[in-house]
């Protein structure tokens, strides 16, 4: 892998962080025996990464010590327990550094106060430090030793002296900074080996977003960009970002069939294995059902299906399915099928790809069904990037030879003039479009495939009806014209058209 940002094979040499999903971004961990700067404002969960990094070298059999200047030992223990965590193996250092400064002794009057404070608190480390011989090492905070320091220079110069010291020792060494002093203050970037920024966003509804970002590991390669976190209790879980083209292979031969033969037909003989469909379509054309249906064939099939419902609540989806004769239930209850109930407004785009490839590399879910896109946009904090994401998660998914399905709602009920929240299906290999329109006095639906990259596909307009027998697709309206529009014209006979008692279940 030659491209910086890219995962690398040489692990050897590398202390895990305790956190799988950071350790895949390092490439396995952190270098041992350097020095890293772990930046964030507070509350970015700078504090809880660290302990997670020294409870996993102490599980390793390592001495491992916490310094800390901005807490106090009980508050860290506090916190620890917060997480189920036990801080007995972890050797903690308090240092009061407001106390000490309020003592007598401490009012000199030949030497400056910053001196002689920083002066004890910089030995008071270095002896711990010689006393325990620890191979990892935590400091809390630098904001602590800005404020001992009162100069940029002396600050710098004592932070390039401890690093040649921790180097001596072999320990691998975080720092932490909240920048609360000078959020600008870069002159700490030089002299550390790597730099981890934790960030926490705001969003006008819904939970908070959380991400992180390694912006520079010396002399390793690494998986650049932003990464979504959870701060959950039992520590960080990180989401590294998709990149598909680390996921490559061959195309797989087969097709899923739907059972509907006329449906089929139109596509041309079924959905090929790692290519997506997108079914678009106003309100109550059919789209959720259609993809259910899918997922149903599929299990028939002796295949594994996951449905992400956004939109829709899940009883609703399979009270929708027994009236429609599809037992969606029993393969629910066999595993075949499974049905995760998403919250755009809580879970993370990082998240919900995490969870998808989870479902696709370790519990072999072959289908892939997203209903709808439009609960797909608002899980993104920025639209601009759903391109690019969507995209990247649909290759991902066809290079693991994935069947993917995406419900698309679009504005309107009738008319050519109808539009989806956004224009995303030109990523999709397949297209179905689903239309209403008036015949007879009778609202009917109409579908259509528009798109299919990899195969020839019928350009016939179809009538189809959901009843209690499920989907039927009817045949080709020819003696209409106009269909799309919502208000066709009458050119033949009433033949062709699905019987008039339409099933109202």
């Amino acid at each position: 892998m030659a491209e910086s940002g890219r995962v690398m094979r040489r692990q050897e040499g590398k202390a895990s962080t305790g956190i799988d999903g950071l350790n895949n971004i390092l490439g396995g961990g952190l270098p041992i025996g350097h020095l890293y700067l772990l930046e964030g404002e507070p509350g970015s969960g700078k504090t809880t990464l660290a302990i997670q990094f020294l409870l996993e070298g102490a599980a390793l059999g390592e001495k491992v010590l916490y310094i800390t200047l901005s807490e106090t030992a009980d508050e860290l223990r506090y916190a620890a327990e917060s997480h189920g965590w036990d801080l007995s193996s972890v050797e903690l250092m308090e240092l009061d550094t407001f106390l000490a400064s309020q003592k007598p002794e401490s009012q000199y009057t030949v030497f400056s106060a910053s001196e002689v404070e920083l002066g004890d608190t910089l030995r008071m480390i270095r002896e711990a430090v010689e006393r325990v011989k620890p191979t990892r090492v935590v400091l809390d905070s630098l904001s602590e030793m800005r404020l001992l320091s009162r100069d940029s220079l002396r600050f710098r110069r004592e932070i390039l002296g401890f690093k040649q010291f921790f180097a001596a020792s072999g320990a691998t060494v975080l720092f932490l900074d909240d920048r609360t002093t000078d959020p600008e203050d870069r002159q700490l970037h030089s002299i550390a080996h790597g730099i981890i920024l934790l960030e926490r966003l705001s969003t006008e509804f819904g939970s908070e977003r959380r991400r992180l970002i390694v912006s520079k590991l010396r002399a390793n390669l690494f998986r650049g960009g932003f990464h979504d976190y959870r701060i959950v209790t039992g520590g960080l879980v990180v989401y590294p970002r998709l990149s598909a083209a680390e996921h490559r292979q061959g195309k797989l031969p087969g097709s899923l069939l739907s059972g509907v033969g006329n449906l089929d037909d139109l596509l041309g003989g079924g959905l090929d294995r790692g290519t997506s469909t997108m079914i678009m379509g106003p309100v109550g054309s059919g789209k959720s059902t259609i993809v259910a249906m899918y997922a149903l064939a599929a299990a028939e099939q002796g295949e594994r299906a996951a449905i992400y419902l956004f939109d829709e609540n899940e009883g609703t989806l399979l009270t929708r399915c027994r009236a429609l004769d599809m037992p969606l239930d029993q393969y629910l209850e066999t595993g075949a099928v499974t049905l995760q109930q998403i919250d755009p407004a809580e879970m993370s785009p990082g998240e919900l790809v995490q969870l998808i490839r989870d479902g696709v590399e370790k519990q072999g879910i072959q289908h892939v069904i997203i209903d709808s896109v439009s609960g797909f946009i608002n899980a993104m904090p920025e639209e601009r990037l759903l391109t690019v994401q969507l995209h990247e998660l649909l290759t991902y998914l066809g290079q693991k030879g994935v069947v993917t399905l995406l419900a698309m709602p679009q504005h309107g009920m009738m008319g050519v003039n109808m539009a989806s929240q956004a224009d995303l299906s030109y990523l999709a290999d397949s297209v179905i479009l689903l239309r209403y329109f008036e015949a007879f006095g009778a609202v009917r639906q109409a579908i259509s495939v528009v798109k299919r990259r990899t195969g020839k596909h019928e350009r016939t307009i179809r009538e189809m009806q959901i009843g209690s027998g499920g989907v039927i697709v009817g045949n080709i309206l020819q003696e209409f014209q106009g269909v799309l529009t919502g208000v066709p014209r009458y050119v033949g006979n009433q033949g062709p058209l699905l019987g008039a008692d339409l099933d109202e279940s």
